[in-house]
């Protein structure tokens, strides 16, 4: 084979690694690069824990400030962090801040997840997402897992621990975003 005709297969196999490497990054996205800070959040599918479930999906909540908290009954800590939510909830949702908790937990366990809720006093919404779909589209590692999402639909915060909702830094991030259109 002469050099001018292994130079265009060397070219060609090199192009075509370069369109296959393109277009697994393309299709894997999700998988190559999980959620982070500053990308859009993306849509998920929950049901509400009422007696007559209703369907919710992240376009529900568009255009406000949005805190999703990603979390299970059998968590500990999860309930750890569930009262200081719920202080936010009520110092921060008279000022536009929507919380929406979904649960993770195993289908049919609607019951528990109300009783859970009505043990810790809680008013935000509570979503039960049965099949965890949740759990990858938001790449989640552990429980519980929280996002605070701008107006814009963008991820300004994750956090993957229990946290302590009522600090100077949890507020003042929940302010500042609410300030801004």
């Amino acid at each position: 084979m002469t050099i001018r005709k292994q130079l265009a297969v060397g070219a060609l196999v090199i192009a075509i690694a370069t369109a296959v490497a393109y277009g697994a990054t393309h299709y894997l996205r999700h998988e190559l690069f999980p959620v982070e800070l500053g990308s859009k959040a993306p849509d998920f599918t929950a049901f509400t824990i009422d007696s007559t479930p209703k369907i919710k999906t992240l376009a529900d909540y568009r255009g406000r400030v949005l805190m999703i908290n990603v979390w299970a009954t059998w968590c500990l800590p999860c309930r750890v962090e569930m009262p200081s939510i719920e202080a936010l909830h009520k110092a921060y949702g008279p000022k536009g801040l929507k919380i929406v908790a979904v649960s993770i937990d195993d289908p049919g366990t609607e019951p528990a997840i109300r009783a859970f809720a009505k043990q810790y006093g809680l008013t935000f919404e509570i979503l039960h997402d049965p099949k965890g779909a949740i759990t990858q589209a938001y790449d989640i590692s552990g429980y519980p897992e929280t996002f605070i999402v701008g107006r814009d639909g963008i991820i300004r915060k994750k956090l993957m621990t229990a946290t302590d909702w009522n600090s100077p830094d949890a507020r003042a991030l929940v302010d500042r975003l609410l300030t801004e259109q």
